[in-house]
C-alpha cells in the first residue's frame, strides 16, 4: 500500500504539473495571437540626404560657404507601411503658400506666422502674407532688453516659443511681407548665422566687460540687426491708408493675440494649471501653458483640426521615423509599441532628453486611415522641401504628435469648455 500510494501520488504531481504547463502554454499562445496584428516595424542604416538644404547652401554661397558630408542615421524601413502619398488625401484648411526658413532657426516665427495667416483667411476671407522678419527683429530687441536687466543670465539662441510670436505682436503689431522681407537685393534665402554670431558676441563681451547700459546695448543690437535685415517698417500703407503695424492687425487683419492660448501635456506639472514651459527657447519662462492630460491635449487637436482651426504645435523632429523623401512621420514599433504611448512614455522621454525641443509646424489638415489619424503639417525646415509630391509638406501620424508634439497654440473658441475648468 506504501508503494502504490507513492506511485499515485507521483501520477497526480504530474498530472497537475503537465496541466499547468498546459495552461501556461495556452495563455502564452492566447497572448501571441493577441499580439500578432501589432506592427513590427524594421528599421536600417541609411544615408541621410536633405537635397533642399544642399541646394540653400549652393545658392548662399555668396554669403556664406558651409558644405558639410552627409552623414548615415538609423531610420524606420517604410516597406509594406500603409502611410498617405499625397495631401490630397487629406481635408484641410486654408493654408498660404509654404516658405523656406533657410539657414536661421526660427521655425517659431515661420510656422506661427503662417497660423496667423490660416486664422486672418477665416476670421475675414483674407490672403496675406506676414513678416517674419518684423517679428524676429523685435524678439531680438526683447531678447537684448532681459539679457541687460538678467546681467546676462539668460539664455539666448536664434529659437522661441510660438507665443513669442503673440507676445511680439501685442508690442508691435505686424506688418505684411512686402514692407519688410528681411532680405538683402538679390539674397535667394534667409541666412541668420552671420547675424546671431555678431549678436551673441557682441552680448558675450558686454557681460564679460560689465558694459550694461541698455539703451547702448539695444542700440547695437539694432544696427546688427538693420546691417543684416534692414530696418523695420514705423507705418504701413494699405488700401491708401497710413497705419502703425499695430492699427494694421487690429484693423485690417481682425486679429486680437489675447484670444490665443497655449496648451501642453507633462506630469512635471499639475494638470489643470498654468505652468512654465521649461526649456532654454522659453527664455522668459512664459508661464501661460495650459497643462491638461494627455487625452485632453488629443482630443482638442483632433476637434480642432476637424472643425477647421488649424494649430501652431511644437516638439521633436530628431527621430529615426521620420523620412523626408516620402514627407511621414511615425513612431517605430521597436521604438515603443502605440498601445503604450501614454502620459507617462511622454514625460519619460522630455525628463530624459530624447524629446527636445527643437521645431515648430503647422497643422493644416486631418485623414482617417486604417491604421489611425492622420495630420497635415506644413514645415519651414529644410527637410520638407524634399517631400516629393508635396514639397513644404509632412504627414504625421497621431502616435507621432501624441509621443513627440508637446506644445500647442489655438484659438480659444475651440477651447471654451476645457479653460473653464482652470483655476482664476
Amino acid at each position: 500500500m506504501v508503494i502504490s500510494s507513492a506511485i499515485l501520488l507521483n501520477s497526480l504531481l504530474n498530472f497537475y504539473t503537465m496541466k499547468k504547463h498546459t495552461l501556461f502554454l495556452a495563455i502564452m499562445l492566447s497572448g501571441m495571437s493577441m499580439f500578432a496584428q501589432d506592427r513590427k516595424d524594421k528599421g536600417g542604416m541609411k544615408p541621410y540626404v536633405n537635397p533642399f538644404m544642399k541646394n540653400i547652401k549652393q545658392k548662399m554661397s555668396d554669403f556664406k560657404g558651409d558644405n558639410k558630408n552627409e552623414d548615415k542615421r538609423f531610420m524606420m524601413d517604410y516597406t509594406g507601411v500603409d502611410v498617405p502619398k499625397s495631401m490630397s488625401e487629406f481635408k484641410t484648411v486654408y493654408t498660404s503658400p509654404t516658405i523656406s526658413q533657410g539657414l536661421t532657426n526660427t521655425c517659431w516665427c515661420f510656422s506661427t506666422l503662417s497660423f496667423f495667416e490660416t486664422e486672418v483667411q477665416r476670421i475675414s476671407k483674407q490672403e496675406v502674407r506676414l513678416s517674419q522678419s518684423y517679428i524676429v527683429y523685435w524678439e531680438y530687441v526683447e531678447k537684448a532688453k532681459e539679457y541687460v536687466r538678467k546681467r546676462g543670465d539668460m539664455f539666448v539662441g536664434e529659437g522661441s516659443e510660438s507665443n513669442a510670436v503673440t507676445r511680439m505682436m501685442q508690442m508691435y503689431g505686424v506688418v505684411p511681407y512686402d514692407a519688410f522681407t528681411g532680405l538683402k537685393p538679390n539674397q535667394p534665402f534667409y541666412d541668420h548665422v552671420t547675424l546671431f554670431d555678431e549678436i551673441n558676441k557682441y552680448l558675450e563681451n558686454v557681460k564679460l566687460t560689465g558694459a550694461w547700459d541698455e539703451e547702448t546695448v539695444v542700440r547695437t543690437v539694432k544696427s546688427i540687426l538693420k546691417y543684416h535685415m534692414g530696418e523695420p517698417p514705423v507705418n504701413v500703407v494699405v488700401d491708401g491708408k497710413t497705419l502703425s503695424p499695430l492699427d494694421y492687425m487690429t484693423t485690417v487683419l481682425k486679429l486680437n493675440p489675447t484670444d490665443y492660448v497655449e496648451f501642453m501635456s507633462l506630469k512635471e506639472s499639475a494638470y489643470w494649471t498654468k505652468a512654465e514651459y521649461k526649456v532654454p527657447d522659453n527664455w522668459w519662462h512664459s508661464e501661460d501653458y495650459h497643462n491638461v492630460p494627455l487625452d485632453v491635449w488629443m482630443n482638442i487637436i483632433k476637434t480642432s483640426i476637424k472643425n477647421g482651426y488649424s494649430l501652431a504645435i511644437g516638439g521633436d523632429v530628431s527621430e529615426g521615423g521620420i523620412n523626408p523623401e516620402l514627407g511621414v512621420a511615425m513612431v517605430p514599433s521597436y521604438d515603443i509599441p502605440s498601445s503604450a504611448i501614454d502620459e507617462n512614455a511622454r514625460q519619460l522621454r522630455f525628463s530624459n532628453g530624447t524629446t527636445t525641443d527643437d521645431h515648430a509646424v503647422h497643422m493644416v489638415g486631418w485623414a482617417e486611415r486604417k491604421n489611425g489619424m492622420w495630420f497635415l503639417i506644413k514645415d519651414s525646415g529644410s527637410s520638407a522641401r524634399n517631400n516629393p509630391q508635396n514639397p513644404g509638406f509632412y504627414y504625421y501620424h497621431e502616435d507621432y504628435v501624441k509621443l513627440k508634439m508637446m506644445t500647442f497654440t489655438v484659438h480659444k473658441d475651440m477651447v471654451k469648455d476645457v479653460l473653464v475648468k482652470f483655476q482664476k
